[in-house]
């Protein structure tokens, strides 16, 4: 029988490739439900072509377009964020794909697992934001979570047959952005589409600059705390510019697993969807004899501050996380807008975190409450600035 996707954020680029991969395997997949918070030419276009059962657009703006152009087809349509929660109840739907980006992917998150669906994990800043709530709930609802993103898809897939064999060390790979070896004052003259060239992986706005800044890291390293239940001392960052070893296992007689692959996302997202399977794709193989050499160097946490930031939030735990993604996502968008420079991205999010109220064991109100007042609190830094 098919497996029936929702998935949640379906016009951005983790989304898009998933309905690419989804029709790439027609005989495995089907589109139950998509959702997008924004772009509804797009998301009327994909819904034209995949006919899914549901449809919501997440900014209620756009609900009517929607639905104007999706009635004759009797696809339902639904708009707002609370119909997003709502919709992945759907008993027909078998799997959920978070795409989803931001603090916004918590409360989807968190209904899909209370309803016990298998989640494709997309969206990073849920797991840092709320990690001990999610793991919590997924574990009482026997849900699981499959991680999308290839770092964390490559320690899982490293993980596989092992057991309860001990882990050592859990080393993620980071390509170093588009400014790997520049100091901290080239990096005061960099703009926004500068740090939009990422040189291995097309992503979002919000992602790519993440990269760039190498915060989407020290997220992952928070990720993986919760995914695997590896102690932060255990967590390593390197980088590796070519992006061919996804991340990397340690174990505890010496040996080290490392899984390689072409650097695109339509690997993590099939494997994601398809699992425990593995079903075959067009993309051409890695060929090692073309490979001239892997690189691996330790990254620049001076200039780079970010990267230091995240761990010090995962050591630290409680609420610290949440403000860490909140301040992030508030000055990311200020350097998309010009209203800071790069360097001040982490000036803001340090400062959040040293002046925000320390919460030990956050409940779901106090994560929204704490990104309520961050956000607050870094936008008043913006004016100071």
């Amino acid at each position: 029988m098919k497996k029936q996707i929702a998935i949640l954020g379906s016009t951005g680029s983790v989304g898009t490739r998933s309905l690419e991969v989804i029709k790439s395997h027609p005989a495995h997949f089907g589109v139950e439900v998509l959702t997008a918070f924004n772009n509804p030419d797009l998301l009327i276009q994909q819904a034209i072509e995949h006919k899914p059962n549901v449809v919501v657009a997440g900014n209620e703006k756009h609900y009517q377009k929607v639905f104007e152009a999706l009635d004759p087809l009797n696809i339902k349509v639904y708009a707002g964020s609370r119909a997003i929660e709502q919709v992945v109840e759907m008993e027909s739907i078998d799997q959920v794909l978070l795409a989803v980006a931001g603090f916004s992917g918590l409360k989807p998150l968190l209904s899909a697992l209370r309803n016990k669906k298998r989640v494709a994990l997309a969206n990073k800043e849920s797991l840092v934001v709320a990690g001990q709530l999610v793991a919590q709930t997924a574990i009482e609802n026997q849900a699981q979570i499959i991680p999308v993103d290839s770092e964390h898809s490559a320690i899982f897939q490293c993980l596989m047959g092992e057991g309860n064999n001990p882990v050592d060390k859990i080393v993620l790979t980071a390509t170093g952005g588009p400014f790997r070896g520049m100091t901290a004052t080239g990096l005061e003259q960099v703009r926004p589409a500068d740090a939009l060239k990422h040189p291995v992986w097309k992503m979002g706005n919000k992602v790519t600059v993440d990269s760039a800044t190498l915060m989407n890291k020290g997220f992952e390293a928070i990720e993986a705390h919760w995914l695997f239940n590896v102690h932060p001392a255990n967590i390593e960052v390197i980088v590796h510019p070519q992006a061919i070893v996804h991340s990397l296992v340690y174990f505890a007689d010496g040996v080290v697993k490392a899984q390689l692959g072409p650097p695109d996302m339509f690997i993590p997202i099939q494997f994601a969807l398809s699992y425990p399977d593995r079903l075959p794709n067009k993309l051409p193989p890695l060929d090692l004899l073309q490979l001239k050499h892997l690189d691996f160097e330790a990254p620049d946490i001076k200039n780079f501050r970010n990267l230091a930031l995240a761990f010090e939030a995962l050591e630290k735990g409680g609420n610290v996380p949440c403000i860490l993604n909140a301040a992030n996502e508030i000055a990311v968008q200020a350097f998309l807008t010009e209203r800071i420079g790069f360097n001040q991205i982490p000036e803001i999010i340090e400062k959040c975190m040293e002046t925000s109220t320390f919460i030990q064991n956050p409940s779901l109100e106090d994560y929204l409450e704490t990104n309520r007042l961050t956000r607050e609190k870094a936008k008043q830094s913006l004016k100071n600035t």
